[in-house]
């Protein structure tokens, strides 16, 4: 006993066995070749022929015809994530939790870092060949996806073909012998079958029915939605923005482009036309984990902020949290880090208040220690700078250095050396707010020393020669907000959600075709019915559905109810 090697297509000819087809045939032509159409291309993952002639016309349809193949666009989505690789593993610019990663990157790695800053490694995302790739891949999704969707439209509206010559070379095949008239055999394997929700078409000797057309219109809702969610990525790209801004407790942050920290916009972007809002910092809190091994994790932290939504509104109180952010017009503001702000006065050395008022420190490890510069540009008789650490719960270890033991305020100490000089903000040049400008300054030395000294929240430090005095007022905090518009946001939300559903049904549901042929007896004795089915998936027939169809028919007798190809002798 053998199973044949090879299934009858529905539209073969009378008692020709077609050849088995190939694997990528049968999966890339599913929709063509099974409907009893033939595709142009033998497989839709094939690479399409190099043209006959050479002509420009010849060449062009070629390099369209390979651009907008099945094969292309599955190249290039792998490339598009292959480009995107560096971008989780390299610092990027514009990023608003760590600004300043990709100047540490490239001050620590000084061969390499330069050479990839020239090739883009830094802005991945906004670079020419990362957009390069993703265009070609929006063409290539858009040439292949929508021809197929016509395919995949006409395929739900077709009719059930014909049932082929050789009903037992199907993958499915049941005998009997039947008394009833024939007419009458055929409406009630039509009424079987349609009570099982297939589409039937009766002829005059036979039932053809097809089930399963929902798995073509998943198919079609998948690659659709697939085009959509590259659209609405592209239209957050284009359209949004995202920022970074410091808030300290008691400031305020309007919506505008130049109170941004960090702004990175799309190319597209309107920033005259920003969501128009502001909030103030009333309160931060943060709570810390006091023992265990987790001593020092966050165990939450909360922003307490005043919005203004509109400038004529009533400010509203409002408490953003991690993963729980302020959402205004399309605008929404995550709260994504935090730390301390010591708040400092400053005398120059003619005994003039030239400064008052916090000063954020950036936190470099888990514990929240800090460092940070105060800039006093107005101070005469020469302008001062101070640079140091801001420690939570300080510790000063003479191998490790000056440390915090814990993140919260346990015993805040400031710990600072001076520079005089001119701090270079009056020739134009950007400058960070967290790096002092040396080249044209000078450090304060005491004696043959640097001059430095810790503090505590209310002492002060005075500088040697009468160059000015520094007071270590109190300690406030700050708030780290990521503000972010994505226009495209909720189509992207909205076509994955139907790419998984698409995909869903057209994985799980089974397309298959049923024939039902009843041929009467030459000597008019009784009629023979055989029922076979093809499955257009890689699923098997369901069982038993041929044996359930015939006990149904009127004066039906299962003669052989276990005969299929899998047990028939050649």
């Amino acid at each position: 006993m053998t199973k044949p090697t090879g299934a009858l297509r529905p539209d073969a000819a009378p008692g020709a066995a077609a050849p088995s087809p190939s694997e990528d045939a049968l999966e890339g032509a599913a929709v063509t070749e099974r409907l009893g159409e033939r595709d142009a291309r033998p497989g839709l993952m094939a690479i399409p022929p190099r043209p006959a002639g050479q002509g420009l016309l010849a060449w062009a349809r070629w390099a369209w015809r390979t651009l907008t193949s099945m094969r292309t666009a599955v190249l290039l989505l792998l490339a598009l994530a292959l480009a995107a690789v560096p971008g989780s593993l390299l610092p990027q610019r514009g990023v608003a939790f760590d600004p300043g990663a990709v100047t540490r990157f490239v001050a620590d790695n000084p061969v390499v870092g330069p050479w990839l800053d020239r090739l883009g490694f830094f802005e991945v995302y906004s670079s020419p060949w990362f957009a390069a790739i993703y265009l070609l891949l929006m063409v290539s999704m858009t040439g292949c996806v929508l021809p197929r969707v016509a395919r995949l439209w006409r395929s739900v509206r077709a009719e059930p073909p014909r049932a082929p010559t050789n009903l037992a070379r199907l993958d499915e095949y049941r005998r009997t012998t039947t008394t009833a008239e024939p007419a009458q055999v055929l409406q009630a394997a039509a009424a079987h079958l349609r009570a099982r929700r297939f589409r039937v078409v009766v002829d005059a000797d036979s039932v053809r029915a097809e089930k399963g057309y929902l798995r073509e219109v998943g198919n079609l809702v998948f690659h659709l939605s697939l085009l959509v969610l590259l659209v609405g990525v592209a239209i957050g790209s284009l359209l949004g923005f995202e920022g970074r801004v410091i808030v300290v407790e008691g400031g305020t942050f309007t919506n505008t482009r130049l109170q941004y920290d960090e702004f990175t916009p799309g190319p597209l972007t309107d920033t005259e036309a920003l969501t128009p809002f502001s909030i103030t910092l009333n309160d931060f809190t943060a709570r810390f984990e006091t023992s265990g091994p987790q001593r020092g994790s966050a165990r939450d932290f909360q922003a307490d902020l005043a919005v203004l939504r509109t400038p004529s509104g009533v400010p509203e109180d409002v408490t953003v949290e991690v993963n729980h952010p302020l959402q205004v017009d399309g605008t929404k503001v995550f709260l994504t880090g935090h730390g301390y702000a010591p708040v400092v006065s400053v005398t120059d050395g003619r005994g003039r208040p030239v400064f008052t008022g916090p000063v954020v420190f950036v936190p470099f490890d888990g514990n929240l220690s800090s460092e940070g510069v105060i800039k006093v540009p107005d101070g005469q008789p020469t302008q001062l700078g101070f640079e140091g650490f801001f420690l939570p719960t300080a510790s000063v270890d003479p191998e490790a250095g000056p440390r915090s033991l814990y993140p919260d305020l346990g015993d805040p100490q400031l710990l600072l050396t001076a520079y005089t000089g001119d701090l270079g903000l009056g020739d134009g040049a950007p400058q960070s707010v967290f790096r002092l400008d040396k080249s044209d300054l000078t450090q304060v030395m005491d004696g043959d020393q640097p001059f430095a000294q810790a503090l505590r929240p209310g002492e002060s430090m005075t500088l040697p020669d009468g160059q000015g005095t520094l007071t270590f007022e109190s300690v406030s905090r700050f708030a780290n907000f990521q503000i972010a518009h994505d226009p495209g946001k909720e189509i992207s939300l909205a076509a994955a959600v139907a790419l998984l559903l698409g995909l869903t049904v057209s994985l799980y549901v089974r397309r298959r075709r049923i024939w039902v042929r009843v041929t009467p007896a030459p000597d008019g004795g009784a009629a023979t019915v055989e029922a076979a089915t093809y499955t257009l998936t890689r699923r098997g027939p369901v069982p038993d559905e041929l044996t359930s169809l015939l006990r149904d028919l009127p004066g039906a007798e299962l003669t052989r109810p276990d005969a299929s190809p899998h047990d028939r002798e050649d």
